[in-house]
This record gives structure tokens, C-alpha cells and sequence, in this order.
């Protein structure tokens, strides 16, 4: 809870803050890499370069002090969570946050100028270690439950197995060099980390494709192609073209919060694009494990040979007493942005179904609405986000002119 005095000082200087979100943001970054260029390792370039990053950190700082106002912000327990186990697979430390501190201060100064009075700083600090103490906390209880040192959180696997699986689709089969498959549950996601050419290193988060019945993980990655002028996905070219059987990659303990409760009901998984490998494995452990539970699956693709693990799903849903399977292809869909022509107020679904999405922001946003509107709970509907969380409209934030000259 924020003090009596920062209450008050966070309140006047939300606008503003808003208002030079962005500019704050991009200047953080410059900052922080300049000072530390060993942090680069940790952060998605492509999502750099066209900005997601930024909106993603700019749109965070300014809901959260909102919410410490009183604002609304929707799931911000959710978004918390998300966060704190996309750091904990990245091994994030509490010493991090320190460093990160002092860039965002200093970059709220440097873009704000004389209106970042020493009230202004003290009250906006206060904000950042609010948060980040939440998060430092949910990853301590992370790093506890699964034994992971978040000073070493990666370790050596192998590719044991390959699989072209769609177009610039393709599945690779894992295997730890020393050790056992750590436990998980189907719907989380490992990190990966590979050596670039130029000598430095990027990591990447892939769900995990298949469930955790195995002594080994499986990935499925898509090749990210750059357009409107962005570059193409660094890791996911190098997985999807030039990575063989017999090569070693960098592999974290499995995360992620969106797994399967305890719930027996009606399962719809709904899916878009590559988000198709949280599906997979989701329905394989319902079969294996629930085989009469009731699982509807929805699909949307750009086009029917971008379609990947499509048999994989036909061959899971066929092992359950109730299946039903609906895939949409829309070709005019712009890269990256799948929403397709997705209608499920036009599938019949039972009143108490659950969901599971999966997908491009804007195709989950569409479902999750169209869910509400037919009164399934929010809290039976779950979903998982890849790359800077944009998820909520409060986590956007739009320059206003004065700062984009």
C-alpha cells in the first residue's frame, strides 16, 4: 500500500506520467543496456526494435501506480503472476531489480525534466519496489517449489528427435544431458537459450507441445517472419533452419501458470496460430487422464499448410468419449495477427465449460468477450501470453503528440 504522502503526489503526476510513458520506457532501456550490456541477453530484440517491449514496460509501471490509486485495472493479480513466472524461467534475481530501479528512476527524471520534482521521484520510486517486492516474493516461492538457483537456472539438453511439422513449423524433441525431466504440467513452458553467431546469446519461451508423460520435452516452434519493416525472429530462424539432432541447447525447469485445474467439466481449448502447441498438450493430458470428460478444440489459420500438430490433435481427440473439432482458415489474416473468423457464440457450448486460449492478443480478446457475453465466468477463463504482456487495454498506453515530435 502506498503511504499517505505518495498517494497524493502518484495521483497529480499519473497523467503526466501516462502522457511520456513511452518516452520514459525507450529512454530506460537505453540506459540500462548502456549501462549494462550483459542485459541484452534477456531481452527479445525484435520485440525491441518495433517497440512491443517498450509499450509493454511503459503500459506496467502506469497500471500499477494506477492501481495503487484506486484505478481498476482488470487481473492485475493474474499479470503478476505471468510476469513472475516468465522471470523465474528466465532466472531473474532480487539484485536485478536494484539495477533496473535505478535506469527507471533516472529515465523519469531525464524524460519529465523539471515537472520530476524530488516529491515526484520519491513517490514513483516507492511505486516501482511495491511491485517489485510482489514480484521478488512470487518468485522466491517459485524458485522454492521447483528447487531451480536462479543464479544457474539454465542447464544443457540435447535434440533427440526433429520434426518438420507445418510451414516454418518445426518440433524438436529434448532430452537433459545429465539428470531427469523435471515434474510439470501440460500447458507450461520452458525457456530456451542458443549461442547467436555474433557470439552473444537470446532466449525464448516455447510451450511445451506434448504432456508430461515423458522422459523427454518437446517444443514446436514457428519461424517468426519479420514484415512492416521488422526484422525476423533471431531464435526462431535459427531452431526452425539450423538446428539438428545431436545439438545442445540451454533449457529451464518448465513454468507458467496456465495449466489445467482441478475441474472435471466441459474443456474448450481454443487456439490460433503456433498458440495451437498449448492445445496439443492440454488435450493429450485430458486423454490420457479424462478420457470422458467433454473437450471442445477450435483452431484458427491463416492457411491449411501453416496448420501444425493437426494430426496430433485428431489423434487425441479421438481417445475421448466427447470431441469436438473446429479449425478456420482466413487468408487474408495479416501476419501475426490471426484472428480469423473465430465465432464461438455460434458453437454451442455447455453453460459450466472452461476455457483455455491461446493465441495472438487481439484473437484471445475476441474470444474471451464473446465468452463473457454469454456468462462463462472470467475466472474459468484462462489464457497465456507470449512476448511483452499487452494483454489488458490498461497496460497500453499512447503517446500523446507533444511527446512524439
Amino acid at each position: 500500500m502506498l503511504s499517505h504522502r505518495s498517494f497524493t503526489v502518484v495521483q497529480a503526476a499519473l497523467p503526466a506520467v501516462r502522457a511520456h510513458a513511452m518516452a520514459i520506457s525507450t529512454e530506460f532501456y537505453r540506459s540500462l543496456f548502456a549501462a549494462r550490456p550483459e542485459l541484452l541477453n534477456l531481452f527479445n530484440r525484435g520485440n525491441q526494435a518495433n517497440g512491443e517491449q517498450q509499450q509493454a514496460l511503459a503500459g506496467a509501471v502506469a497500471a500499477y501506480a494506477g492501481y495503487l490509486v484506486g484505478e481498476p485495472v482488470p487481473a492485475m493479480d493474474a499479470v503478476v503472476d505471468r510476469i513472475a513466472h516468465k522471470h523465474a524461467s528466465l532466472g531473474i534475481r532480487p539484485e536485478q531489480y536494484t539495477v533496473v530501479g535505478q535506469h527507471l528512476l533516472g529515465a523519469i527524471g531525464e524524460v519529465l525534466g523539471e515537472a520530476a520534482t524530488p516529491e515526484v521521484v520519491a513517490a514513483m520510486d516507492e511505486v516501482y519496489w511495491l511491485f517489485a517486492v510482489r514480484l521478488i516474493a512470487a518468485e522466491t516461492r517459485l524458485y522454492q517449489q521447483t528447487g531451480v538457483d536462479p543464479a544457474n537456472p539454465l542447464s544443457p539438453w540435447r535434440v533427440i528427435g526433429r520434426r518438420e511439422e507445418a510451414t516454418d513449423v518445426v518440433s524438436l524433441l529434448l532430452t537433459p544431458i545429465s539428470g531427469t525431466v523435471p515434474q510439470h504440467l501440460p500447458g507450461q513452458y520452458v525457456t530456451i537459450e542458443v549461442d547467436l553467431p555474433d557470439g552473444t546469446r537470446q532466449s525464448r519461451q516455447y510451450t511445451l507441445s506434448q504432456a508430461a508423460d515423458y522422459g523427454t520435452l518437446r517444443i514446436t516452434v514457428r519461424r517468426v517472419r519479420g514484415h512492416d519493416g521488422n526484422p525476423d525472429g533471431t531464435v526462431s530462424s535459427l531452431l526452425t533452419s539450423s538446428t539438428k539432432v545431436g545439438d545442445v541447447v540451454r533449457v529451464s525447469h518448465p513454468f507458467g501458470d496456465a495449466v489445467l485445474g482441478d475441474d472435471t467439466g466441459p474443456l474448450l481449448l481454443a487456439s490460433a496460430g503456433i498458440g495451437v502447441t498449448q492445445t496439443a498438450a492440454l488435450l493429450e493430458h485430458v486423454a490420457r487422464h479424462q478420457p470422458d470428460r467433454q473437450v471442445t478444440v477450435v483452431h484458427a489459420e491463416r492457411e491449411p499448410g501453416r496448420h501444425a500438430l493437426a494430426d496430433y490433435i485428431g489423434h487425441y481427440g479421438a481417445r475421448l468419449d466427447s470431441f469436438r473439432h473446429f479449425t478456420f482458415y482466413d487468408t487474408n489474416a495479416p501476419s501475426g495477427d490471426q484472428q480469423g473468423p473465430v465465432r464461438p457464440d455460434e458453437i454451442e457450448l455447455p453453460s459450466d465449460v472452461t476455457a483455455h486460449l491461446c493465441g495472438p492478443i487481439p484473437f484471445m480478446r475476441g474470444i474471451r468477450a464473446s465468452l463473457l457475453d454469454r456468462g462463462v465466468p472470467a475466472h474459468r477463463i484462462h489464457y497465456e501470453v507470449f512476448g511483452p504482456d499487452l494483454w489488458s487495454h490498461s497496460f497500453r498506453v499512447q503517446e500523446s503528440p507533444a511527446t512524439t515530435s
